[in-house]
């Protein structure tokens, strides 16, 4: 039986990159079950969950790919970027380090993702204002330089979570929609089945929601 949430228009998969304890899990937790565990341990391998959201009124289904940050897991890199439109690149304000490897795992992103993913760099754990070790001006500044969006949050007290999951959600919503006005031959397919198989979903996003910005349409 098919539930309310395989129904959608639209399937993104966004990953969320940075290294360990800056938060990754929770911000995923937080936005696709409202739940947040102070005792959250660090992610082994690759985990995912879902969460549909509206967009002028179509449902878009977020696909969210949480993965270790440790540099261990680094072999499953080109696996988890593959079929990805969006990136949270993720640090944490109280640990000025987390954010000296933005620049890497920036680097990395680009290396193995498409060349046109859209990416937002989010200083997590903004509750630890009396810790702050990174400047909102610094990291704004950061983000302008790369062209990326840039936004602070807390998974602790749900401050701005829900805002740069929507924020990113609607821009890659955008760029989609705008390529098929100018070009309805390299359309996006939008979902015209319901699916239960984690699989099959990721490998119909992976191959043409990338598509789409690309602005390449491999054979159907």
């Amino acid at each position: 039986m098919c539930t309310k949430d395989d129904e959608y228009d639209y399937l993104f998969k966004v990953v969320l990159i940075g290294d360990s304890g800056v938060g990754k899990s929770n911000l995923l937790s937080r936005f696709t079950r409202n739940e947040f565990n102070l005792e959250s341990k660090s992610t082994i391998g690759v985990e995912f969950a879902t969460r549909s959201i509206q967009v002028d009124g179509k449902t878009i289904k977020a696909q969210i790919w949480d993965t270790a940050g440790q540099e261990r897991y680094r072999a499953i890199t080109a696996a988890y970027y593959r079929g990805a439109v969006g990136a949270l690149l993720v640090y944490d304000i109280a640990k000025h380090l987390t954010y000296e490897n933005v620049e890497r795992w920036l680097r990395e992103l680009r290396d193995h993702a498409d060349q046109n993913i859209v990416i937002m760099l989010v200083g997590n754990k903004s509750d630890l204002r009396h810790l702050r070790a990174v400047l909102t001006e610094e990291a704004k500044a950061f983000a302008e330089r790369n062209g990326l969006s840039f936004i602070e949050t807390s998974a602790l007290d749900s401050t701005n979570v829900d805002m740069a999951f929507q924020n990113i959600l609607t821009e890659i919503y955008r760029i989609v929609s705008q390529k098929q006005i100018r070009d309805p031959r390299r359309r996006y397919h939008p979902a015209t089945e319901r699916r239960t198989d984690r699989r099959e979903a990721n490998d119909e996003f992976g191959w043409r929601a990338q598509a789409v910005l690309s602005n390449y349409l491999p054979p159907l």
